[in-house]
């Protein structure tokens, strides 16, 4: 029940660190009042950075951010169907 309850929790919260302006990066998603994607954080990670690294080396972001990069890619991951 716990895990449902975060669930819910983070999917209403993720929408408020997460924009997508046309303007900036050609419109994709990025972590609000910068210019950082959710790509950039997804390859980051999947190149082995750690949570604490990219902390480091981008201080305008913090925890949550992040958290809210990989619940984006998962929920869009999730909705995502093939047509075949």
């Amino acid at each position: 029940m716990r895990i449902f309850v975060n669930f819910i929790k983070m999917k209403t919260e993720y929408l408020q660190y997460i924009s997508i302006d046309p303007s900036i990066r050609f419109g994709k998603p990025c972590i609000k009042g910068t210019r950082i994607a959710i790509s950039d954080i997804l390859q980051w990670m999947a190149s082995g950075m750690s949570k604490e690294e990219i902390l480091t080396d981008f201080p305008s972001l913090k925890e949550e951010h992040i958290r809210a990069a990989l619940f984006f890619a998962a929920h869009r991951e999730e909705v995502i169907k093939v047509v075949a």
